[in-house]
């Protein structure tokens, strides 16, 4: 049954407002105008409504919002210090939805150039669990792949994922979650856990829809290509969803950097104001616009990661 609106979740505290709202910005932009959505907003704490109001307008009548506050709700699992406890709602989904079948999870760090409306539509899950992209597993997170019982090029990344939760509910699959979430020591919790539990039974989707950080280095084409083609490099360097994972764009200049900064700048100027922006990574997009400030940024950006490498 195709569903007049797609539901799409999205968790975040009050302080990724912005990204939140720059996300759904580049997911309205790469939809038509009848395509509606329903945004539902998993909250660590409960958002002002005057961020509410203003998301609501946003979204200009395509986006039906609902909240959850889920403070204090997820007890007893290993966070990373790194990490949000926001990261690991998504293993509550099948339980926290029950009026759905199929929903969409997306990271705020994110900026869409894919229409997820057709992809949610089209999407058959079948026996799976989950619809993910798999990540082109590098020669030195090999070993901790196999470590957590998961096989290179087998491992998704779970900041876009399609889920089944009717077949996740049948099989009682949070509670197992949770379980699997208590155990210390696992690198990207939440992650790790999907990818353990649902493995065998996850529908790969091309990597356009989740264009981690090294599926856009050129270092890294040939560890991508062990497990994509040619054409899906080109398709994630003309049109892949970036999802920026590490850095963050607002406040460094990651790869892809400028192009978080272009659909923050389409934002309406009451959601701006909600933000102080790093001006010094400001200035570097603007730059970043000019032929010769391109040439600089990409040369820069190169170096830096030089010496990055070079320390570590």
């Amino acid at each position: 049954m195709l569903l007049s609106e797609v539901p799409i979740v999205l968790a975040f505290t009050p302080n990724y407002f912005v990204p939140a709202a720059t996300c759904l910005y580049s997911i309205l932009k790469h939809s038509a105008e009848t395509e509606n959505f329903h945004v539902i907003c998993l909250l660590t704490e409960e958002l002002p409504q005057q961020m509410k109001d203003k998301l609501q307008r946003l979204g200009n009548g395509r986006i039906r919002y609902s909240y959850i506050d889920l403070n204090g709700k997820l007890q007893g699992i290993y966070i990373d210090d790194r990490y949000t406890i926001a990261a690991s709602y998504r293993l509550l989904l099948p339980d926290l939805l029950p009026e759905y079948d199929k929903v969409m999870y997306i990271d705020c760090d994110v900026i869409v150039r894919n229409n997820l409306y057709k992809l949610y539509q089209k999407t058959d899950l079948g026996n799976n669990y989950l619809a993910a992209v798999f990540e082109a597993s590098l020669d030195f997170q090999i070993p901790y792949i196999m470590s957590i019982g998961c096989e290179p090029g087998q491992y998704i990344n779970s900041g876009f994922l399609i889920m089944n939760l009717e077949k996740l509910r049948k099989e009682n699959m949070v509670a197992k979650f949770l379980e699997g979430a208590r155990v210390e020591g696992l690198q990207f919790p939440d992650q790790d856990v999907l990818n353990q539990l649902c493995k065998g039974y996850i529908l790969g989707l091309p990597p356009y829809y989740n264009g981690i950080r090294t599926f856009f280095l050129p270092q890294y084409k040939e560890y991508f290509l062990k497990y994509y083609s040619e054409e899906n490099w080109r398709e994630v360097q003309q049109h892949g969803t970036i999802h920026y994972t590490g850095t963050k764009p607002w406040n460094s200049f990651t790869i892809g950097f400028n192009v978080w900064w272009e659909y923050y700048e389409h934002l309406p100027e009451e959601i701006k104001s909600e933000w102080v922006i790093n001006r010094k990574i400001f200035v570097l997009h603007k730059l970043s616009n000019t032929v010769l400030g391109n040439l600089f940024i990409t040369s820069l950006q190169s170096v830096y990661r030089k010496l990055k490498r070079n320390i570590q």
